[in-house]
């Protein structure tokens, strides 16, 4: 008898479509208030989605997106998914350094807790921006400021971003610190492979991308950590011309096609929330039950 399919972790990072790191170089930070915000009808889009598929998943939320779309914070927890921080300002953290960071996860947990009131025992990085070798100290401030786990790194090499030395399983970086739950990578032609969503998965035909996490699920028995935002879901967001021609292709490659390609995904694999998925990793049961899942091709 074959084991059950594993259960996915499925996992939303809550940003603007101005405030990704592509975009960091043309569009500055101070103009921001300024900009058409399309981030809350997105994510009722990509919530709306998870309904029809039975699908719980985290919502890695910028405490900046929370003081201005309140309501739709409240909608993620009425809908039963975890509410888990991204982060106040979306600032890379190993350039604001340790002291700004530990004051930026304060005030991203405390304005998701007081707004979703529920806690928030989850964080990712900006554009996974933390790591042993960059930012030693990271994973003891999380666990000093009430966070129970990690989910910000990237086990790969990137220009932007990862660590290929870094462990593919959930790992301790600090004796004192929280755990790491390192986004999902295939192992093959020597190198580890992403395998975890973002613009790779909007690149690659879908096929090669099921096949990947098949390998993870099937042959090493490892769950899987799956990632989007938004603005993904959104071909019609404004198009930046400032921007480097490489930068505005890493951001809108297969938008068209991607809600297509993500409810294929929900149908093909099990999902459930991160807490719930790692419960056993970060300690203590998820702060709800799971939900009906379809069973997977």
């Amino acid at each position: 008898m074959s084991a059950p399919p594993l259960r996915n972790a499925m996992s939303v990072d809550v940003e603007d479509w101005f405030q990704v790191q592509a975009y960091a170089g043309a569009i500055s930070r101070d103009r921001w208030e300024g900009l058409d915000r399309r981030v809350e009808a997105n994510t009722e889009r990509v919530l709306a989605i998870f309904e029809r598929a039975g699908v719980r998943a985290t919502f890695f939320t910028l405490g900046w997106v929370a003081e201005r779309h309140p309501a739709l914070i409240r909608r993620i927890v009425a809908g039963g998914h975890e509410l888990a921080s991204h982060g106040h300002g979306h600032e890379l953290v190993h350039q604001i350094g340790l002291d700004r960071f530990r004051a930026d996860i304060r005030r991203a947990k405390r304005v998701l807790e007081d707004i979703g009131g529920v806690a928030v025992r989850g964080y990712r990085a900006p554009t996974f921006s933390i790591g042993p070798k960059l930012t030693p100290w990271a994973h003891d401030v999380l666990a000093e400021e009430g966070h129970a786990y990690s989910s910000s790194l990237f086990p790969i090499r990137h220009d932007l971003y990862g660590d290929a030395e870094a462990p593919r399983d959930p790992w301790l970086p600090s004796v004192m610190g929280v755990p790491e739950l390192p986004m999902t990578t295939v192992r093959a032609i020597g190198r580890n492979l992403p395998c975890s969503g973002g613009g790779w998965f909007r690149l690659v035909p879908y096929p090669v991308f099921r096949t990947g996490l098949r390998r993870v699920n099937g042959v090493e028995r490892r769950p899987g950590i799956f990632y989007f935002h938004p603005w993904e879901v959104d071909p019609g967001q404004p198009h930046v011309p400032e921007a480097s021609r490489g930068a505005r292709f890493r951001h809108r490659v297969g938008l068209e096609s991607m809600v297509h390609r993500l409810e294929k995904l929900l149908r093909d694999f099990r999902w459930d929330r991160m807490d719930a998925v790692f419960a056993d990793t970060i300690g203590g049961a998820a702060a709800a039950p799971s939900a009906p899942q379809r069973q997977a091709a």
